[in-house]
């Protein structure tokens, strides 16, 4: 159940006023998940007590205001996801089951109850019909609405599936996997294409960066791994970040993923060159489950353990220019803050990058500050 947006506000009984960011959301259960809306400023949560939720959210003071609740799953909502139409919501959980819901009214219109044989833990919408979905146990699913079944099936990889992208044409899939491997499969021809050597740690997110021509992945260690389009076997580069993890991952510009921990900050950083820009913002000791990109790419939002929905005004990241030259900084200095909200002091935010010796690897040094 989710706390009266009002009980969030700092100030009541004023004028309302207008704010760089939307105000938090605040949840009485953890929030695993949250979705933006492509074209609407909707907000959609799945929580740890299988409650799923619509918010819209303004940055007006006062303005954020919840539409609706579902409560059907009967545990864990582990993944929310908005069809490219905007017009459904697909939800998953630990129940094993998928619902899609109407998002005007939170109807719930299509039910897949035993959906796969163990936990779900992922979905992505490829098209307005077909949707792809991964379990805790290795297995992919394809599922195409109009035939309300699944038209590939698959179970390529060792551990839980942990996240998923398609390529802009729908037509290849890639999945990270706690086994530390990148899957890719053929979504138009219904099959499994190749697995990736296994990296260090799980594999923990994805995203498509450089016109869709690199692959960057986020791992448990704290290490992004890199991937050519044409070449999924083997990691191109990978460089290890200052962090105990990276848990998840968003691409916010072309260069430019913001990138969650375990230690709560969330990070931007740019990929070729490979440098932590700063920090966009934080939930203070609380491990980041989720973040998500707005349409126009000028607001981030992210969940934690905290149970608040935070949102953060990345729009300057688009204007940052990132050169080759690497400007020496003292290491373990504080993360640049690149948000009003940003806390840019304390110890445990670095923004430099570690040294890390084998082929393949980073060139090792600190980070430039980026513009």
């Amino acid at each position: 159940m989710a706390v009266p947006a009002e009980e969030c506000s700092e100030a009541a009984g004023r004028e309302p006023r207008l704010r760089d960011t939307p105000e938090d959301i605040c949840f009485e259960a953890t929030a695993n998940a949250i979705a933006l809306h492509p074209a609407r400023p909707l907000l959609a949560a799945g929580d740890v007590d299988g409650d799923v939720y619509l918010y819209s959210y303004s940055c007006t003071e006062g303005e954020n205001r919840q539409l609706w609740s579902s409560g059907h799953h009967l545990k864990s909502c582990r993944d929310v996801a908005f069809s490219q139409d905007g017009q459904k919501l697909f939800t998953v959980s630990k129940d094993k089951s998928i619902h899609v819901l109407t998002v005007e009214e939170g109807r719930l219109e299509t039910r897949f109850p035993k959906a796969h044989s163990s936990a779900l833990n992922c979905v992505l919408p490829i098209d307005n019909h077909v949707f792809a979905t991964g379990d805790d146990d290795g297995a992919l699913k394809v599922w195409d609405l109009r035939k309300g079944d699944a038209v590939l099936e698959a179970r390529q990889q060792e551990e839980y599936i942990s996240a998923m992208a398609v390529d802009g044409n729908g037509k290849i899939l890639l999945t990270t996997s706690g086994d530390g491997t990148l899957g890719v499969f053929n979504v138009k021809r219904r099959r499994f294409e190749l697995l990736s050597e296994p990296q260090n740690g799980d594999l923990t997110s994805v995203a498509l960066l450089k016109r869709g021509k690199k692959v960057a992945c986020g791992s448990s260690e704290g290490t992004v791994y890199l991937f050519n389009w044409d070449g999924f076997g083997a990691a191109s580069d990978r460089f290890a970040l200052r962090a105990e993890s990276v848990d998840c991952m968003v691409p916010v510009t072309d260069s430019i993923v913001c990138v969650g921990s375990l230690d709560g900050v969330i990070r931007a950083v740019n990929v070729l060159p490979n440098r932590v820009l700063g920090c966009v913002g934080q939930h203070p000791g609380e491990p980041i489950e989720r973040l998500a990109v707005a349409p126009g790419g000028r607001l981030l939002a992210s969940c934690a353990h905290d149970q608040k929905v935070k949102f953060w005004d990345v729009s300057a990241l688009a204007g940052l220019v990132v050169d080759d030259y690497r400007r020496k900084k003292k290491r373990g200095g504080p993360l640049r803050a690149l948000s009003g909200k940003a806390a840019g002091s304390g110890p445990e935010f670095f923004a430099d990058l570690r040294d890390e010796a084998g082929p393949g690897a980073a060139a090792g040094g600190d980070s430039d500050g980026g513009d």
